[in-house]
């Protein structure tokens, strides 16, 4: 996505950075705060496990889809036009899952959740680089970065305290509270940055929605696949088929939506890694763990004790994402993303060692924390690392890309751990999950040395 840039006030900036910053509160928030009230949601609405990964799935997959047009969006409808779209879209997808009668319902108003994700993420991004002057422009992002992290990293606590005092459903009527008031602040202050005209690639978005959903469809058909074969190998030929035509269509574009050209910088292929396998491990580690800490053959707490145990993790997803700009210049973002990987293998392997003893929370704690702060250093790095190679007409493309296959990770992470969950439960996820933190690491390695 290419950033317009306007001509506005400091006084216009204020209004907008509020609203983009509250708007990111709730989506950070809304990502993993679900993942504590999922149990309930369980058994409220009589899910079975499949539904329980689709109604994560959906919301993922659906931003991984769209987060692509998402930047095209902003530049042609007006960034804060699209903000306002997705923002909307993301407060009615939550009142109808506030509703929901039935999973059905919640998994699809989950998948419209997501495509308002995209493009409030998006859109919201454009509008607080638009509103911004040269001179705070960093700081803007800074800002609009950091709300987006507080919201992620106050989630669990905040999704498992209020479904244990106001039921799972009020966490979707809070997405409403804050939305609103983000749109219409917005509203007020419409802006006038440039709008272009961009040819969209519609056969390429549906190719790309092909494979994405074939591939997570026959990932989740492998968990029969000695019963009913076929079911997960027409799905994942038909993903291998839809991404071959994706890469031959878009490489003979002039203006392709998916620029594979990208993945020639290895600096951007490494990233793109790098953010698959760190959404893969956070969102697999949080929809896990709590229904692990909420079952009776786990913890068997409460979900507002579950929350407050995820506490540790929370807060080192917030300090280590604020400090890794800073130990990056110390120590060198080689370095810092090959230890935050570590890091995370070393506190998935703590965690299991907390499971096979009776003390559990003498070692659960610190290997939550730990696992924190190696996720941090990777996640809030990773697109740095990726986009600063790129040419500047380039940035917008690579940023929507990143995003993409991030999401594309959670929702993979989620359908194999699911896979794993059931077979032989949690303690064999955390060690899916250090083999994955390992292979980032074994990633890091092919960087530069600086």
């Amino acid at each position: 996505m290419v950033m317009p840039v306007g001509s506005n006030t400091k006084s216009d900036l204020a209004p907008v950075l509020m609203a983009c910053c509250l708007a990111m509160l709730a989506v950070g928030d809304n990502s993993t705060a679900i993942m504590a009230a999922l149990p309930d949601m369980k058994g409220s609405l009589q899910l079975g496990p499949a539904e329980v990964e689709w109604v994560v799935n959906a919301y993922l997959l659906t931003a991984a889809i769209f987060i692509i047009v998402g930047g095209g969006a902003a530049d042609q409808l007006g960034a804060r036009r699209s903000s306002v779209a997705g923002i909307a879209l993301f407060a009615l997808a939550s009142l109808i899952i506030a509703l929901a009668p039935a999973g059905f319902v919640v998994v699809g108003a989950r998948a419209l959740q997501g495509l308002g994700a995209a493009f409030a993420v998006a859109g919201t991004l454009a509008a607080v680089t638009e509103a911004a002057p040269d001179a705070r422009r960093a700081e803007a992002i800074g800002a609009w970065t950091g709300f987006l992290m507080v919201g992620f990293s106050i989630g669990p606590l905040v999704g498992g305290a209020v479904t244990h005092y106001a039921g799972w459903r009020f966490i979707f009527w809070l997405n409403v509270v804050a939305m609103v008031p983000a749109a219409l602040m917005l509203l007020r202050h419409p802006g006038a940055g440039s709008r272009r005209t961009i040819s969209m690639d519609w056969a390429g978005l549906g190719i790309l929605a092909v494979f994405m959903v074939t591939l997570i469809s026959g990932l989740q058909a492998l968990a029969h696949v000695r019963i009913n074969p076929l079911a997960a190998i027409v799905p994942l030929a038909l993903a291998a088929i839809a991404l071959l035509a994706l890469i031959r269509m878009e490489m003979r574009r002039p203006q392709p939506l998916v620029d594979f050209g990208l993945f020639a910088n290895r600096n951007f292929a490494i990233a793109t890694g790098l953010l698959f396998l760190v959404m893969f491990d956070i969102m697999t580690l949080l929809l896990y763990y709590n229904l692990f800490a909420q079952s009776a053959d786990g913890l068997g707490i409460s979900a507002v004790a579950a929350g407050l145990s995820l506490l540790p993790l929370s807060v080192a997803l917030f300090a280590f994402a604020r400090a890794a700009p800073s130990i990056a210049m110390r120590i060198g973002v080689r370095r810092m993303l090959t230890g935050g990987s570590l890091l995370l293998a070393l506190g998935c392997a703590i965690i299991w060692s907390s499971l096979q003893i009776e003390a559990r929370l003498a070692l659960l704690m610190p290997g939550l924390f730990v696992a924190g702060a190696g996720i941090a250093l990777v996640y809030a790095s990773a697109p740095r690392l990726g986009l600063a190679t790129l040419p500047q007409l380039q940035a917008g493309k690579g940023s929507g890309m990143l995003n993409s296959c991030s999401f594309l990770g959670g929702t993979v992470g989620v359908t194999f751990g699911g896979i794993v969950f059931a077979l032989s439960g949690f303690s064999s996820v955390l060690v899916l999950l250090g083999v994955s933190a390992l292979a980032s690491a074994v990633l890091c390695l092919r960087l530069p040395v600086e």
